[in-house]
């Protein structure tokens, strides 16, 4: 599924390299091709893509990387289509807590 995207630059993936210890885990579990490793250390290669599902961060034994589940791009997405409009993530809004 490489190259899908959601909503640009929302996403609240965050990685710390300097925990990262290469296992390759985040490569395998998530369904997006958001990670690579290089050098040894995983890198996000597709941020835009990650739909906040937290199998990265719930699977990375080292605790290198965090996720906000259930907010952003998912989120906009899924009301958008309730709702009818186009998926945002409303950020805008003081009610809002998907951003």
């Amino acid at each position: 599924m490489f190259g899908l995207k959601y909503l640009p630059d929302v996403t609240t993936l965050q990685l710390d390299k300097d925990k990262c210890t290469g296992c390759t885990v985040c490569t395998i579990v998530c369904p997006h091709s958001v990670f690579t490793i290089e050098d040894k250390i995983a890198d996000i290669v597709n941020r835009d893509a990650c739909m906040e599902c937290g199998a990265c961060a719930e699977n990375c034994p080292e605790e290198a990387i965090t996720v906000r589940t259930g907010v952003g791009c998912a989120y906009g997405i899924i009301m958008g289509a309730i709702k009818g409009t186009e998926p945002t993530c409303d950020c805008s809004s003081s009610s809002s807590s998907c951003c």
